[in-house]
């Protein structure tokens, strides 16, 4: 499919570029008339051909990032997004950016870290064990293959991060290489040539220079922030030399231009700052866990759960990241490692105590799973649903948390989750301490209080009964509509996520929707900016730039949510998003707020449309209403 839309859009020689939004690929091509239009129109998977704002856009439906993946791939086209081509959009406030930037980066590589990571904590463990000697070649071998990513993280951080920030995912790399290079680690054993900052923190002996600029040499292996902050500014200097360097040369001398400043740049000014800043960062950490680490072990430990769900904990793990590499170790990500126990105790609770054999049933694979460190299914299949369970979980988090912080539990190494995390918390120099046996007593202790709390007080009226219908709450207070449609037969209904005046989705000026090509439903004309959640289900397509997101309901509905058109151009301003992709949402919740004066001062409508993307599964009934409420009831399917 995407051979056929590269050749039907000119070649690959006639696209500028290509980017796309929740629907549709988004391609500049040099001249629209070597395009094939009839012929796009006329392949399957391809909804519709539309061209808007010098766009030739190719409409495909909610599959589009996979077609648009095989694109980039097959076309060789930079990949690119309208966010990451402004280093991550202006989506909402600085913290939320700050997240969405450390959850890019670092999400593609945490299945290698875990892996590497416990391949490190079981070695250290055969040691303590006396099972294999630490001089062995075994131990080697093994040894080599935990430090392996760890060691040369600058490389791998500098693919993620010049990805999202729109640069070239090689230059990236080939800056963070240049950082752990073995050579400029082997001269700083020799005499310094002369000492900067002398007498004070920052002290630092400088062995070479750069045309004679003085260069302090720095361990970039395992850092993370300067990587990142180089990674950032690699992509700025390749998108400034695109624009100046002539099209027939670009493919060589953008690298060659974009290494020969970025890198000496980094050994002399980025690279040093930013290792300083880490170690600060470190040693401030360090000093507000030392203030009480019972009180912080609660703290995070309560809250673990809570701030997995909102997407926060991205703002501990590169803290984390970095104190193992400044301090050797980590005791604050340490003080969480009780709550995915403490959650399977209150799961294990629901199921010794309910008689509903649905939640039964849900219960056993989501306490399995949770062994291992997997608690989404616990939290958004059990104990969120039912409340008390959760809120009980969180107690239970925040006694093993205080007990962690305590004992001085530390953690040396990002690795497994859940029981194979245990010999992430051994020290490979010291062995199993004392402070293992304060990691095992919170985990007992977590599972065991959230076991007994949740079977005492988890349940309330009714979810301890063996009614067939009767099922966890999952919408604030509201009656189950999605189960009942399920079990009874009636209407499924969809409530409406604005408040403003509804229109016909004809009337909308983007023959995609208009035409009903892209799912069949309404439109609506906002008169508040805020969007709530139209049922209860999964977010499936959340787009970076928070104009548009999905929903898949728990009986397979998928809806379509689109505020304006052609407001991706708009690269996330005047948008705030409150969830995150796969995040499990209630009907009525607060998902997004956008600022409708803004975006119409833009020259762009906020038209939204709502659409059942599976419509031919089902017979819609829509609202006849001419002005509606958030919450009122919109759709109706059977």
């Amino acid at each position: 499919m995407a051979k056929d839309i590269i050749e039907n859009v000119g070649g690959k020689e006639n696209v500028n570029s290509v980017v796309h939004c929740i629907t549709r690929l988004r391609f500049k091509l040099k001249d629209e008339g070597k395009a094939n239009t009839d012929a796009l129109k006329n392949m399957e998977g391809v909804i519709t051909v539309m061209k808007s704002g010098g766009q030739y856009q190719v409409v495909i439906g909610n599959h589009v990032p996979d077609v648009y993946k095989a694109v980039v791939e097959i076309g060789g086209f930079q990949n690119q997004s309208p966010v990451e081509e402004d280093g991550g959009g202006e989506k909402g406030g600085v913290f939320a950016r700050f997240i969405d930037i450390i959850a890019s980066i670092f999400t593609p590589i945490l299945g290698v870290l875990a892996a590497t990571g416990m391949i490190k904590g079981f070695n250290a463990l055969f040691v303590t064990f006396g099972w294999i000697d630490a001089t062995s070649g075994t131990f080697q071998i093994l040894n080599a293959i935990g430090d392996s990513l760890f060691y040369f993280f600058p490389i791998f951080l500098g693919y993620t991060a010049i990805k999202k920030f729109g640069g070239s995912t090689f230059i990236g790399m080939a800056i963070g290489a240049a950082l752990v290079h073995p050579t400029l680690t082997t001269i700083s054993a020799g005499e310094p040539l002369f000492t900067l900052f002398t007498g004070s923190t920052f002290q630092s002996p400088v062995f070479i220079t750069f045309l004679g600029v003085p260069v302090i040499l720095m361990s970039y292996a395992s850092s993370v922030i300067p990587i990142i902050l180089a990674a950032w500014f690699g992509a700025k200097v390749e998108k400034g030399l695109r624009k100046v360097i002539p099209d027939v040369v670009k493919t060589f001398l953008v690298p060659f231009f974009t290494l020969l400043i970025v890198v000496p740049i980094t050994f002399i000014v980025i690279g040093p700052v930013a290792t300083w800043a880490g170690n600060l960062l470190g040693q401030a950490t360090l000093f507000i866990y030392n203030l009480s680490p019972i009180l912080a072990g609660i703290f995070v430990g309560g809250l673990w759960q809570v701030f997995v769900i909102f997407g926060l904990h991205w703002g501990l793990v590169p803290i984390a990241i970095n104190n193992l590499t400044t301090l050797g170790s980590d005791p604050v990500l340490a003080t969480t490692f009780a709550a995915s126990f403490a959650q399977i105790g209150a799961v294990l609770g629901v199921w010794v105590k309910t008689k509903q054999q649905k939640l039964k049933s849900l219960s056993i694979p989501a306490f399995i799973s949770g062994i291992f460190g997997v608690t989404e299914p616990a939290i958004y299949g059990v104990t969120l649903p039912l409340k008390k369970p959760f809120i009980i979980s969180c107690i239970a988090a925040a006694v093993g948390g205080g007990i962690i912080g305590a004992t001085g539990v530390k953690l040396y190494m990002i690795g497994g989750l859940g029981i194979f995390g245990i010999p992430s918390h051994i020290n490979p120099e010291g062995g199993a301490t004392m402070t293992i046996w304060g990691l095992i007593i919170s985990i007992v202790v977590a599972f065991v209080l959230g076991f007994i709390l949740t079977y005492l007080f988890g349940l309330g009226k009714g979810q301890d009964s063996d009614s067939k219908n009767s099922t966890p709450n999952q919408n604030n207070g509201q009656p189950n509509t999605s189960q009942t449609a399920v079990s009874q037969g009636s209407n499924l209904t969809v409530y409406s996520p604005l408040s403003g005046e509804i229109v016909p989705l004809s009337s909308i000026k983007d023959q995609a929707f208009a035409s009903g090509a892209l799912g069949d439903g309404v439109a609506i004309e906002p008169s508040e900016g805020k969007l709530v959640a139209p049922v209860s289900g999964k977010v499936t397509a959340l787009f970076p730039t928070n104009h548009a997101i999905g929903f898949t309901t728990d009986e397979g509905v998928e809806i379509l949510i689109h505020i304006g058109m052609d407001t991706v151009e708009l690269n996330g301003k005047y948008f705030t998003s409150h969830v995150s992709m796969d995040s499990r949402v209630e009907k009525g919740q607060l998902l997004i707020e956008f600022d409708i004066q803004k975006i119409k001062a833009e020259g762009l409508s906020v038209t939204t449309p709502v659409v059942v993307t599976n419509r031919a599964q089902y017979t819609l009934e829509k609202s006849n209403q001419t002005q509606i409420k958030a919450g009122d009831w919109l759709i109706k399917l059977k």
